[in-house]
């Protein structure tokens, strides 16, 4: 059967009201800012996922950065502009080091960290004068540039409470050593060694805290997965923005550890019972390399056939997620910029990590290119 296309909402709810399904997942960005959570529940599907209100957080960096001011949650300082000259002039006033992002979704690639006056002319060029991100650039947020280590939370919400998830570690940049352009992730490891649990504990609560106060205040009943990114500076945890869905590649790395039955937990977050509810994961680490198409994040060929996969679903403590590839026949194609998470689970990080670069290396399509360095952090650390 054909996929149905993630935005023609009418043809998604058609097909669930054909099928009656218990529950439809949501993860994608896109469906989830057009508001597919409230029509299905117009129609009485059960559904998860935060409805359109509650997908601000991440549909309008916009939105998300100015709520944050306006109840406290700790971030970057910041601008939003739809004017070049005025969008210029703050920039001018961080001396050009800053992080310039396009206020919709835009595939991950909305965001440009940038270090000279010059990066960010050019970034804000590209959003607000050469109109690259459509509509979605109509507006940018202009944030000063954060120092420190960079985590990612996941937070489990049901409306009323919330359930933390262990840290991971996202690579956000194409090539090693956090160089070049942004992507939608490159690979990610669990748990990180720059938080205890206890310390994990203090930051989820300085920023849920008052960011669930804000959610009361402005009536958002916000269900499903809140994923902020999260800079820990000398002067504090302060958040870079928020995701409303669980993280690609970081659900790459959680799920192998998740000792629950995931649905049981969708249906708790849908029905507002997560306080019946303990999450439990492995302590096996996980690390997660993907598979990029030469040319990612710009132009790429798809239709490479791949190679080494029967090999590397054969190995014990590794799973191989799909991210951008299609059947052709009997062949296994390339259909797409990132194209395949290698997730290996070991009892110590330094044997995952290895597990994982030994399975990467068994696969081949034209053009492959992953980041040698997923996790490297966490080895340099004295912590």
């Amino acid at each position: 059967m054909q996929a149905l296309p993630r935005r023609n909402l009418p043809a998604l709810i058609e097909f669930a009201k054909a099928r009656q399904p218990d529950l439809t997942v949501v993860s994608s960005d896109n469906p989830l800012g057009m508001g597919i959570v409230d029509l299905f529940q117009r129609e009485g599907l059960a559904i998860w996922g935060p409805n359109k209100k509650a997908a601000q957080f991440e549909s309008s960096k916009v939105f998300s950065q100015q709520f944050m001011e306006r109840y406290g949650v700790p971030t970057a300082a910041s601008g939003v502009f739809s004017s070049f000259q005025q969008a210029m002039a703050f920039a001018e006033s961080l001396h050009g080091r800053c992080a310039v992002k396009v206020d919709g979704l835009a595939l991950g690639k909305g965001v440009f960290v940038c270090s000279s006056l010059q990066e960010a002319e050019h970034a804000i060029k590209t959003i607000l004068q050469e109109k690259t991100f459509g509509e979605a650039g109509a507006r940018l947020v202009i944030q000063e540039y954060l120092e420190g280590v960079e985590v990612s939370l996941h937070a489990l919400c049901d409306g009323n409470s919330w359930k933390l998830f262990p840290t991971s570690q996202d690579h956000k940049r194409i090539y090693a050593n956090d160089q070049g352009p942004n992507t939608g992730g490159m690979g990610t490891y669990s748990p990180t060694p720059f938080l205890t649990d206890e310390e994990l504990q203090e930051v989820a609560k300085s920023i849920l805290e008052p960011w669930f106060l804000g959610c009361k205040a402005e009536g958002i009943d916000y269900r499903g997965i809140l994923y902020p990114g999260i800079m820990l500076t000398e002067e504090g945890p302060k958040v870079l923005e928020f995701n409303a869905r669980l993280g690609d590649p970081e659900a790459q790395v959680y799920l192998p550890r998740l000792k629950n039955d995931i649905v049981e937990l969708l249906l708790a977050s849908v029905n507002g019972t997560l306080n019946q509810v303990s999450l439990e994961f492995s302590d096996e680490p996980t690390v997660c390399v993907m598979l990029a198409s030469a040319g990612y994040p710009g132009k790429y060929e798809a239709g490479k056939k791949i190679e080494g996969l029967d090999v590397v679903n054969a190995l014990p403590g590794i799973k191989v997620f799909h991210s951008g590839t299609r059947l052709s026949g009997s062949d296994i194609l390339t259909n797409g910029g990132r194209v395949l998470g290698v997730t290996a689970w070991a009892d110590t990080l330094k044997e995952a990590h290895e597990k994982a670069y030994q399975a990467v290396d068994q696969i081949h399509f034209d053009g492959v290119y992953y980041r040698p360095d997923i996790a490297q952090k966490a080895f340099m650390t004295d912590k």
